[in-house]
């Protein structure tokens, strides 16, 4: 038995298996023919190519650079029903052994956590047939079988990661014993949760659009006055990061609006978790998360009432939920094992939080 981590967000999808860890962009599009596909890069970028129920499809960067067709969401309904089993599949494909059955912990925001996470079992769990087609034009066929699936508030991985060893024990004490409040700022929402002895808090609890696609979407609007071209709010990630993009040879300075605009959106980001928790004045900490917590963790510093957790800059942040969702995974039911495949387990049934 195998346990997997996958955390499926709108930017990108994370999974694990302990061993290996996978982050793409949680876009995909229709497989098309490449004729030629020497590369004098070494052929060293993402190449995931698989078949499934739904035909054959390139997924995450592939798809964004070859797919005449693709297909990115912000909807949360469409992204559950159309999106979320096709990116689990395709990072499942990689990293599930065969011939293994897999057990795995995934998660949904605090918001869509209660109406889909009964939809999200149904949908993963089960036997899923895929073929792997790799840069060489070569194909594997397989099964991946997955017999049990967790769904947990998506925060929560967070606190996994921080609370457990990577054999699934309890490793921080500190925070198993305190009450600690988790923000975490994905691409499209940003999560707001209070586990209070590591009991999850209801009233504290909630999800917002104040995700980094608002600032984002910002950029865009700015960079289509100037250039003219609507710049897909995937294709933003590397420009932000330098500070710069280029359009039809023409180079566009970021920095500055960057700063406003990530500046704005922390000033909402605190207002909206200062509103949440001003009953819950004896937080001990807060916890920042997520690769758009780990952005707008220096504006959110001084504007968010409580002692914020320094973020280690060594580590992506945006691994933090997939790497707790393996650590639980672990904890239910591999525990104290090492960081490799076990002998098969007997079939069980659905298993939800």
């Amino acid at each position: 038995m195998e346990v997997i981590g996958i955390d499926i967000g709108f930017g990108f999808t994370k999974a694990t298996n302990g061993r290996r860890t996978l982050i793409f962009k949680s876009l995909f599009g229709e497989a098309t023919d490449i004729p030629f596909r020497e590369s004098l890069s070494g052929g060293q970028d993402d190449y995931i190519h698989i078949e499934t129920e739904d035909g054959a499809l390139f997924v995450g960067e592939l798809a964004e650079r070859q797919s005449g067709v693709r297909y990115f969401t912000l909807d949360h309904d469409q992204f559950v029903t159309r999106f979320i089993k096709t990116l689990a599949l395709a990072a499942l494909a990689q990293l599930a052994p065969r011939n293994l059955p897999v057990n795995l912990v995934t998660g949904l925001p605090v918001g869509q956590f209660k109406e889909h996470r009964d939809e999200l079992t149904r949908m993963l769990q089960g036997r899923h047939p895929v073929t792997v087609i790799d840069r060489e034009g070569e194909r594997r066929e397989t099964v991946i079988s997955v017999q049990k699936v967790r769904v947990v508030p998506q925060p929560f991985g967070s606190l996994f990661n921080a609370m457990l060893n990577d054999k699934g024990e309890a490793a921080e004490r500190t925070l198993m014993s305190e009450k600690v409040g988790v923000i975490d700022i994905g691409f499209r929402t940003a999560d707001y949760t209070i586990a209070n002895h590591t009991n999850y808090l209801a009233r504290g609890s909630r999800t917002t659009d104040s995700g980094i696609s608002q600032a984002f979407d910002t950029i865009a609007s700015k960079l289509q006055e100037r250039s003219g071209v609507d710049v897909e709010l995937y294709r933003l990630y590397e420009g932000v990061r330098k500070g710069s993009i280029r359009i039809r040879g023409k180079s566009y300075d970021l920095k500055r609006l960057t700063e406003q605009v990530f500046g704005r959106l922390a000033t909402d980001v605190a207002n909206e978790v200062n509103r949440l928790w001003s009953d819950d004045w004896d937080i001990d900490q807060i916890v920042v998360s997520g690769g758009g917590g780990a952005v707008l963790a220096p504006y959110l510093e001084p504007l968010v009432h409580g002692r914020l957790q320094p973020i280690d800059a060594s580590i992506d942040a945006r691994l933090n939920n997939v790497r707790g969702y393996w650590k639980y995974a672990k904890h239910l039911w591999d525990r104290g094992q090492p960081n490799s495949p076990s002998g098969p387990a007997s079939p069980g049934k659905t298993e939800t939080a």
